[in-house]
């Protein structure tokens, strides 16, 4: 993978001079005055006008040094199978804290300088539609996923790699800079949402960060010592938070949010928890200091340092015009949830239909209340009465396994979105083992045939098929893929919206020591 910089130095300063000219002596006193009094009128307004020139430049040459310090990784390691971009009037912004040790990175999380590039964290933020609501979905970095193809540095391309753990996606080239592109691929792959920007955030970044705007308020439930961020340490050391409420900044502020084994049950979620807590306020800081580009400059000055995004976010003013679309969302309205997950030995599992539901809801620009957000509009007046695309069917009482039998991202999370508003039950997710289905089939185990043709009926053309096997599961065709019904996004009810989700949610506002169940 390549990564690009428009580093350039600072552009020269350049003197200009004036010759001195003298006055000529006034025969009377009142040219003197007069005279006096426009040498001093013109002193002032060249003073003024001197002071906007510098203000000006100083400006214009802060932008040239915010521009040189963004750097921008490969977009030609993004898959060519991606989710369709009009799928959600709002945006999707990939977060990834990363622990490489390059840059200066090793003296802050120590490590050797040249070792891999990893994601520590990763959150991905769906701005809704109407700029009022946002919400940051958390996935653990232990998570069990399908790493789709992904670009190596010589060019040549991955297999897919099922059941592995969501953070080695970063890792897939073993380079110290690691591998953006290819979570960016797994979070498509995962969620059927169109990630629209991605931004890698490094140690170095953001400890500046939190210095810059004076510390971020932050709370714990115990004393921490040196020994609970390092677990290979044989004796406690020194004291490195108090316990409660406190303000930290920089280095302090790094350890606090990678204090993984010392609190709680020592679980990478309760590590997120706290993640999140951190992120509120850390945006509250900013939001009560105003979000204006005066304001901004200083945070992007020390953001950008250690930033790496994508081509459409790789300049200076690209990245403030997006900050500043941000500018409306309350606090209140901006929440914090996880992934719906399970333990699977040690690692952590998706847990489905919840998840399916939760993308669902953002695609159509749901909050996990079930409001909508500014989604795109389910139907259109017209002369008499609107014709549905599929005749209203009821699925209570009936399971049902779904699977993706074509290479459209994300078509088996719609297809249960739309099962589960329907009332079925669906039990799973999967992408088939044969992607090159026309057709959707039904296939049904004994004595299922007629809750089988239930479940077809939601599925126009799709065909019935006996199988040896217990239990109901449809294979989604490309016929399924090119009809309204995938293209649309659906408007689920907030019911669609696991409670487990909505009820573990933290909103922006919400006290730093509140809600932090696992830490």
């Amino acid at each position: 993978m390549t990564v690009t910089s428009n580093r350039r130095t600072d552009p020269p300063r350049h003197r200009s001079g004036g010759a001195a000219h003298g006055n000529r002596a006034a025969p009377r006193d009142r040219r003197r005055r007069r005279g006096r009094r426009g040498r001093g009128i013109r002193t002032a307004l060249l003073v003024t006008l001197a002071l906007l020139v510098l203000a000006a430049g100083g400006a214009g040459w802060l932008y040239l040094k915010l521009d040189g310090d963004i750097s921008t990784f490969d977009s030609g390691g993004l898959s060519d199978n991606r989710p369709d971009a009009g799928s959600s009037k709002g945006e999707n912004v990939l977060v990834i804290g990363s622990d490489t040790r390059t840059g200066g990175n090793n003296a802050l999380g120590g490590g050797d300088k040249d070792d891999v590039g990893r994601s520590d964290t990763a959150f991905l933020l769906h701005v809704y539609a109407d700029h009022r609501h946002a919400i940051a979905v958390s996935v653990p970095r232990d998570t069990l996923v399908t790493i789709p193809p992904c670009k190596l540095p010589d060019g040549t391309w991955t297999r897919a790699q099922p059941n592995t753990m969501f953070n080695a996606a970063y890792s897939v080239g073993q380079t110290p800079k690691g591998n953006p592109a290819c979570t960016q691929n797994t979070v498509e792959q995962l969620t059927g949402l169109r990630v629209d920007h991605t931004v890698v955030v490094d140690f170095k970044g953001f400890a500046e960060l939190t210095d810059v705007v004076g510390g971020v308020r932050v709370c714990l439930p115990q004393d921490v010592y040196e020994n609970d961020l390092d677990p290979h340490l044989t004796a406690p050391g020194k004291l490195l938070f108090h316990k409660g409420e406190q303000t930290v900044s920089g280095r302090k502020a790094l350890d606090y949010v990678r204090i993984r084994h010392g609190i709680g049950d020592g679980s990478d979620i309760g590590r997120i928890k706290r993640q999140q807590a951190f992120v509120a306020s850390l945006l509250k800081e900013v939001k009560s200091k105003g979000l204006t580009p005066t304001r901004l400059l200083p945070l992007a000055d020390a953001a950008t340092k250690s930033l790496t995004v994508d081509p459409g976010l790789g300049s200076a003013d690209k990245l403030i015009s997006f900050a500043m679309t941000l500018k409306d969302i309350d606090l209140h309205n901006t929440k914090f949830v996880t992934l719906p997950w399970r333990y699977e030995g040690s690692r952590v599992a998706v847990v489905q239909p919840d998840a399916d539901a939760l993308w669902a809801a953002l695609r159509s620009d749901r909050t996990i209340d079930g409001e909508n957000a500014g989604g795109k509009k389910t139907g259109k007046a017209g002369s008499g009465a609107a014709a549905s695309p599929t005749p209203p069917v009821s699925g209570a009482g009936i399971d049902v396994a779904v699977y993706n039998g074509t290479a459209v991202p994300g078509l088996a999370a719609r297809a249960a979105a739309e099962l589960t508003g329907d009332g079925f039950t669906v039990t799973g997710t999967a992408t088939a083992a044969d992607q090159g289905h026309t057709t959707t089939l039904v296939e049904y185990g004994p004595g299922l045939e007629d809750r089988a043709r239930t479940v077809a009926r939601a599925f126009p053309g799709a065909e019935l098929r006996s199988v040896t096997g217990s239990g109901i599961s449809v294979v989604l065709g490309q016929t399924y893929a090119d009809s309204p019904a995938a293209g649309a996004s659906a408007s689920p009810a907030p019911s669609a919206v696991p409670s487990e989700v909505a009820d573990g949610a933290r909103s922006a506002d919400d006290n730093p020591c509140s809600n932090l169940t696992y830490g």
